[in-house]
């Protein structure tokens, strides 16, 4: 019998018997697999608490007249889009709709309307660090699950060469 063979029954289910190191080589990189997908995990839960808790600590709350979350303290991603857009909204109303780009170099506007454009840049970094996070979540725990079934599909017990 040759370390791998395969060999098709009658309902066309494929059995697949492996030696005993290439079920210990899916063994071990089921369990890398498994260990990658934790360290992903908690790398993206660090990463969401660390922009969250910045975001905390610099005390933003969404203005008033913002359509999403008005007065929410800013610490996620849906009020940190939210005081973005409003931001937008007050530099496009003080500077007649005209954005930094439009504004003539002397225009006084120009200033306060660079300043929005930089802080809106600034929430949405954090608005993508966030979601970054939540993909490598997501890429952890399908690497976890890609492990388990690594782990799940070779035997312990090897057949004989």
């Amino acid at each position: 019998m040759s370390a791998t063979t395969a060999t098709t029954t009658t309902d066309d289910t494929r059995v697949v018997t492996l030696s005993g190191r290439t079920a210990a080589a899916f063994r071990v990189l089921g369990w890398l697999a498994m260990l990658a997908g934790l360290v992903m995990i908690v790398a993206g839960a660090t990463v969401w608490g660390v922009v969250s808790s910045e975001l905390a600590a610099e005390k933003i709350v969404v203005a008033e007249d913002a359509t999403l979350l008005p007065g929410a303290e800013v610490t996620g991603p849906l009020t940190a889009y939210a005081e973005a857009e409003v931001i937008n909204h007050h530099a496009l109303e003080a500077s007649d709709g005209q954005t930094y780009a439009q504004l003539d170099r002397d225009d006084p506007m120009r200033a306060t309307v660079m300043n929005a454009s930089f802080l809106r840049a600034s929430l949405f970094t954090s608005v993508v660090s966030f979601g970054v996070a939540v993909l490598v979540i997501g890429m952890g725990l399908f690497v976890g699950l890609v492990g388990w079934a690594l782990t799940r599909l070779s035997p312990r017990r090897a057949a004989a060469d």
